[in-house]
């Protein structure tokens, strides 16, 4: 606030307080209530590695000697059951949550791997109910989606370095609270540390509002019906949207706009743009992180089995409804030609890709929002593969040229990728060869690996050119999906062949690492409009962007 607008207030005589708000206003104001802490600290007491694990009150004071079993802060959740973060009587309010465990990913401490966060459920329950008030896979909880772990900074919701989870959503309950993670995973969840803080107050006032969380999910999207992210009665304020979709059609899935009904509405009175519009960026999306929105993971634009998660959060300008709210969103998109009805590629064509979200929001009373989250073997995305060949199975001398080949285990890929090491591009090449068991619409593409070593490369399929040149140098070592045709191949044999053309002038070597050759299935419409079921695709080879 300017001196000039101060001295305004005093000779109006308004009563304006002494600060102009923002986000640090509260902490120059009387707090209420005694600081409390739920955590996963070693305690006087307990056995948690190198003997049978023994539990005890958590009320026990923490374990602070000099033995390295003091530090042991951490549980092991086998898989079926269920661990209890912070079991508590109120009143009181959860202000921050700390969360982090070890990646997927086979290491020391795991040697099989461990649960990915898709596969640990979060629930809370206040107040005794039997119904959780939040329920959400953890990753999705904390914008995480698709099992992945992404870096974002934003105000409620921050994932350090993809590895820490925190949130600051303010979570009020008058009787009780308890938080769990259930591991739905076939694997443990390893080294699960936690700290959960909050403020026990002598009372709430009457009107608080309860914070709820829920998860859904449409594998695909139902045809001529919005997606639904909340639907619920009573009187409240939506605060937040993560929203997950992987693509099952070229080109981009992002026109559907938002429609927000209030209060029982016929017609939503909040009607958006464009679902990048939404989530505040434009002309698409790409990776960021902002305080109120943002993109944690996006892989490739435009290709069949793209993934992009996204996050919304109104902080400042809360949905704010008395009798109610649904949150929706359209499905449309630009389309290829062979997925449209006119076989034309225009922007507003009604998708059928797969989504899932998590829902924020506050409220009074019981939420009437009938969703469950399914049990994460219904969450993880199905397969959209046809046919996948291991480029590690071709290792041999018949099937490359000049250079040696081995193959190796990168933490990019479950299984080991093909490694082909020529010294320089003349005769350097590598064949895959694949069967064809039925004629049906299908992608053809390449799961590669990209890194400073690496040269160009150029794809051919039984003999026909596809594409331009592939460069797979980069300064890092990342994987990427390389996008060749869209068809309808014959039943019979057929040879992926990667030939040398060189190298970029960064690159220091003519290396070619490839996991995979997919094919990849089309959506069902592809098949049943059959545009281009006798085309032939030697003639005019077409990949749809």
């Amino acid at each position: 606030m300017t001196a000039a607008i101060l001295v305004l207030a005093v000779i109006g005589g308004a009563s304006w307080p002494a600060f102009a708000g923002g986000p640090l206003e509260d902490l120059a104001k009387p707090q209420e209530g005694r600081s409390m802490r739920a955590t996963s600290t070693m305690r006087v007491g307990e056995v948690r590695r190198g003997g049978a694990e023994k539990k005890i009150n958590s009320k026990a004071d923490p374990r602070g000697d000099l033995d390295e079993a003091s530090n042991w802060d951490n549980f092991t959740v086998a898989p079926g059951e269920t661990h209890v973060l912070m079991d508590e009587k109120g009143p009181g309010v959860i202000t921050h949550m700390w969360i982090t465990f070890l990646g997927p990913e086979p290491q020391g401490w795991a040697p099989k791997g461990a649960a990915n966060h898709q596969e640990m459920l979060l629930r809370i329950f206040y107040d005794d109910s039997k119904r959780p008030a939040v329920e959400a896979p953890v990753g999705d909880f904390f914008a995480n989606c698709f099992g992945k772990r992404s870096e974002l900074i934003s105000l409620p919701v921050i994932v350090e370095d993809a590895d820490s989870y925190n949130c600051y959503w303010q979570m009020p309950f008058r009787k009780s609270v308890r938080v769990e993670i259930e591991n739905q995973s076939e694997k443990p969840i390893a080294l699960l540390y936690y700290n959960i803080d909050w403020i026990k107050r002598d009372k709430l006032p009457d009107n608080t509002p309860y914070f709820y969380a829920q998860y859904r999910q449409e594998y695909p999207v139902q045809k001529g019906k919005d997606y639904v992210v909340l639907e619920t009665s009573g009187k409240g304020h939506y605060v937040g949207t993560v929203l997950a979709v992987r693509t099952r059609s070229p080109a981009w899935f992002g026109e559907g706009d938002e429609k927000i009904y209030i209060d029982g509405e016929a017609k939503p009175s909040i009607w958006g743009t464009g679902t990048e519009d939404y989530f505040l960026s434009a002309w698409g999306l790409k990776t960021t992180s902002t305080p109120y929105f943002g993109v944690p993971f996006f892989d490739q634009w435009g290709i069949v089995g793209g993934h992009t998660s996204a996050y919304r959060w109104h902080i400042n300008d809360p949905l704010v409804f008395n009798t109610g709210i649904k949150v929706t969103f359209e499905h449309f998109g630009w389309i290829s030609p062979d997925e449209n009805p006119n076989y034309k590629s225009t922007s507003w064509n009604e998708r059928e890709d797969d989504y899932a979200s998590v829902a924020f929001w506050y409220q009074t009373g019981e939420p009437t929002f009938a969703a469950r989250t399914p049990h994460a073997r219904q969450r993880t995305l199905p397969s959209i593969e046809r046919l996948i060949i291991r480029a590690a199975d071709f290792a041999d001398d018949k099937h490359h040229g000049a250079g040696s080949v081995t193959t190796q285990q990168l933490e990019l890929y479950e299984g080991k990728q093909l490694l082909y090491m020529p010294r320089q591009a003349q005769g350097a090449w590598l064949e895959i060869p694949f069967e064809v068991k039925k004629k049906e619409p299908l992608r053809l593409l390449l799961n590669m690996t990209r890194s400073n070593d690496f040269g160009k490369y150029q794809a051919y399929l039984n003999g026909v050119k596809l594409g331009g040149e592939i460069d797979l140098y980069n300064a890092k070592v990342i994987n990427e999906e390389v996008h060749l045709l869209d068809f309808w191949p014959e039943p019979g044999a057929y040879t992926l062949r990667l030939e040398c053309t060189g190298k970029s002038g960064q690159s220091e070597g003519y290396y070619c690492g490839i996991e995979s050759v997919r094919l990849r299935e089309r959506r069902p419409r592809v098949t049943e409009m059959a545009h281009e079921k006798d085309k032939d695709w030697k003639t005019t080879p077409q990949l749809y962007r």
